[in-house]
């Protein structure tokens, strides 16, 4: 039985989950610095035995916990997870995983020097559509890939302040230039590119427009150059006046393509399934004809109940499958870092006219020469 604590009332998006698999994982130890958020969070847990905390140091050095969800604002969490890793507990921490490239540094060595292990919380990885459109990749129904699009667009204004004061996300986001969030966009499409990681990124925007002068563009595109040469263009954009589309994706190949639709209608594919190369215009068909191929573990329903179509689910229990092998799982910190460090060069990117920016080779046993920014 893996016993987790929550640092963070965000972090009640695993609750669903963890009590979906009583027999693996337990939510023993709560903290915030909101009494109202914790007795929240009690009610929702719904264990009378939960231990409640305001100060973080507290839960770790006093609850019976063997993980920690890192659930805080943004800005605490590379903090907070060595703090964890230090105090001998496992990590599982939201994104982005850093505000800085030195934090990023910071984490790896932490956790290199830990033996612990640290799951980055991209939960849309684990949405069965996503999940799906995977599969499909690696069966070759859509030849070789070379191109991926992902937008998150999300207007976050109303956001901007908390109980009438100005929030962490007036500072931290929209309070910062380019695409300071950019994992929700590009974590699903990497993935379909195997072990192809970001050589390079170059970012754009057409200004500043708002009402409410907050810092952020109003929106960034950022290309990747991935090492093979493919390419992978992300949309950041949490300040436009429109409707909420956060997990829009595009996959391009040799034999056809997925475009998760934005204004409804369902995720669709263009497949030349004959083999024979066709002129002119495919034919769209619905992606979940082919469910199929779904993961087989997605077909149980086991994580119905969890939010993100039942993501929040598997990627809990990849976490926890993780601790009990003692193996890093597949969202490790190497690649928690490569996809946060977009929106850091991004910043640099983006105010230096669109400035190419190299990507750091993030991995294991990195030198201290390695880890530095290219201009």
């Amino acid at each position: 039985m893996i016993k987790i604590g929550i640092v963070g009332a965000r972090g009640l998006s695993v609750v669903q989950a963890i009590k979906a698999m009583p027999d693996e994982a337990k939510i023993t130890a709560m903290c915030d610095l909101d009494e109202g958020a914790l007795q929240h969070a009690k009610d929702q847990i719904g264990d009378p035995d939960l231990k409640l905390y305001r100060i973080y140091d507290d839960m770790l050095e006093k609850a019976d916990i063997d993980a920690v969800v890192v659930s805080t604002p943004m800005q605490l969490h590379v903090t907070q997870s060595i703090a964890a890793l230090q105090a001998g507990k496992h990590v599982m921490c939201e994104v982005t995983a850093a505000v800085s490239m030195d934090e990023l540094w910071w984490l790896i060595e932490a956790v290199e020097k830990s033996g612990k292990i640290y799951m980055y919380a991209e939960n849309y990885c684990y949405m069965p559509e996503v999940q799906l459109v995977r599969q499909l990749v690696k069966k070759g129904f859509f030849g070789e890939i070379y191109y991926g699009e992902g937008e998150y667009t999300h207007d976050c204004t109303s956001l901007r302040t908390w109980h009438g004061k100005t929030g962490w996300r007036s500072y931290w986001q929209m309070g910062t230039r380019g695409s300071f969030y950019p994992t929700h966009s590009l974590g699903p499409v990497m993935q379909c590119f195997d072990d192809d990681r970001i050589v390079s990124i170059a970012s754009f925007s057409p200004g500043n427009h708002n009402p409410f002068g907050l810092r952020n563009d109003d929106l960034t595109q950022t290309m990747c150059q991935l090492e093979s040469g493919k390419l992978v263009k992300i949309r950041v954009d949490t300040i436009s006046p429109r409707p909420h589309a956060m997990a829009y994706y595009q996959i391009q190949g040799t034999k056809g393509c997925y475009e998760s639709q934005r204004l409804g209608g369902g995720p669709m594919i263009a497949l030349d399934e004959d083999g024979k190369p066709r002129e002119g215009c495919y034919t769209w068909k619905p992606l979940f004809d082919y469910k199929e191929y779904l993961p087989e573990r997605y077909k149980s329903g086991k994580g119905d109940a969890a939010g993100h179509g039942g993501g929040d689910y598997y990627i809990v229990k990849d976490f926890i499958e993780a601790i009990k092998t003692g193996v890093q799982p597949e969202l490790n910190v190497y690649k928690a870092a490569e996809w946060t460090s977009v929106a850091l060069l991004s910043q640099l990117s983006v105010t230096n006219n669109g400035r190419l920016l190299e990507v750091p080779n993030f991995r294991a046993g990195m030198s201290w020469a390695e880890k530095k920014i290219k201009i």
